[in-house]
């Protein structure tokens, strides 16, 4: 396993979790989550995220050891937020506390503690600038690979959190028309209010947001150059949103902080796929 990176603060992850969950017990050689295994909330089966309170935890995928989880540590978190299978299995190294919490746990937590919310995303940010850096070395983006199309909210009930948090009008662009450019200083994120924009990085496409769709949020996260340009796919209308009114958003919605945690991770997915 890669070291946690610098932005992540155990205390704030430890507040989090024990606002919405309970420590509990696993045996040494315990398996907590298997390889490939993917919820199934039909059958009462949700991924968890889960947070090490002491012991170590090996992370094991094709039945060798790909990393170890040390105390104060977040695992499982990928899988948890996007619902994908897991990628690796997570077997007690030794006897372990952790505290474990599924998707609605999950939420339930981002109304009381959302800066964890916000350090999750700076961490998801991270791994996408090492894996885009990493692809800009062997140019395995191809237009085939984009995401083809994602929702991150329902366009009315987006517009309605929006409403009063932003006093700028909403921008207008042709198709063709480029709205940012990769490399830019971030100011504001957009919301997608008609037509359809393409997320592209290195001149290829990797995904393709619709109404509801929001962009431009890892550079308000970050206050960093931004990752990728956009460009309207199609007429369409944008509504641009500043940093205080994202922030506000992450705050008063939980469903907002986790739809965006989940476009994050997609993107991340996707893009660590073409590393393999």
């Amino acid at each position: 396993m890669e070291p946690q990176s610098s932005i992540y603060q155990p205390a704030v992850a430890l507040e989090f979790f024990k606002s919405a969950g309970k420590p509990e017990a696993v045996a040494q050689g315990a398996t907590i989550f298997a390889e490939n295994e993917k919820a199934n909330p039909l059958l009462f089966k949700r991924s968890k995220m889960y947070l090490l309170l002491d012991g170590e935890v090996d992370l094991v995928a094709r039945r060798k050891i790909i990393g170890t989880v040390g105390k104060g540590q977040i695992f499982g978190e990928m899988a948890s937020i996007t619902q994908a299978p897991r990628s690796a299995s997570a077997v007690a190294k030794s006897a372990c506390r952790v505290i474990a919490l599924d998707d609605k746990q999950f939420r339930q937590g981002l109304k009381t503690k959302p800066a964890f919310a916000l350090m999750l995303m700076s961490m998801m940010i991270g791994r996408l600038r090492d894996t885009i850096e990493r692809l800009e070395t062997n140019e395995t983006l191809t237009p085939a690979s984009a995401i083809k199309e994602s929702v991150v909210f329902d366009p009315r009930r987006l517009a309605e959190l929006v409403k009063g948090m932003t006093e700028d009008p909403p921008l207008y662009f042709d198709r063709g028309k480029v709205i940012v450019r990769e490399g830019q200083t971030g100011l504001r994120m957009y919301v997608v209010v008609e037509g359809r924009v393409a997320i592209s990085v290195m001149g290829r496409v990797v995904e393709r947001l619709p109404a509801g769709g929001v962009f431009g949020e890892l550079a308000l996260v970050e206050q960093a150059p931004r990752l990728a340009s956009v460009f309207a796919e199609t007429d369409c209308q944008v509504l641009p949103v500043n940093r205080n009114a994202f922030l506000q958003l992450v705050k008063t919605s939980p469903d907002f902080a986790s739809s965006l945690l989940g476009a994050l991770s997609e993107r991340l997915r996707v893009l660590t796929a073409k590393l393999k």
